[in-house]
């Protein structure tokens, strides 16, 4: 499942505000990395896309699908530009990242807890 077409077209809109062509976009699909075991070193769902005129890029693998994964990667580089224009705090949107795994990590740890103490 793909995200809904009004996600896609307030993208289209977000670019389209921001000056950004989609030919401006070098698009690569790649293996992803980490688990996922035989499904995940045979197909190439993740998606690297990289900015030509601000040289920034942007590789996710999230997902199994290439074409959500496509997505979700053009969103975070269109947030990627976005903040390099307007100047925005990248330093603030890593923080938070690195804050989400932490609690991922957390989240596993209490996992490997409950199964032990059962």
């Amino acid at each position: 499942m793909g995200p809904g077409k009004e996600k896609i077209l307030d993208l289209e809109k977000r670019m389209i505000a921001l000056g950004i062509k989609k030919e401006d976009i070098q698009e690569k699909f790649i293996k992803a990395s980490g688990r996922g075991g035989q499904k995940l070193n045979k197909s190439s769902s993740a998606v690297f896309l990289k900015h030509k005129k601000t040289n920034l890029s942007v590789k996710c693998g999230k997902a199994r699908s290439q074409y959500l994964n496509r997505f979700l990667a053009l969103r975070s580089l269109i947030d990627k530009i976005e903040a390099f224009m307007t100047g925005g705090t990248e330093k603030e949107h890593k923080a938070m990242e690195k804050i989400k795994k932490q609690k991922q990590r957390r989240k596993r740890k209490t996992q490997k807890k409950l199964i032990i103490s059962e």
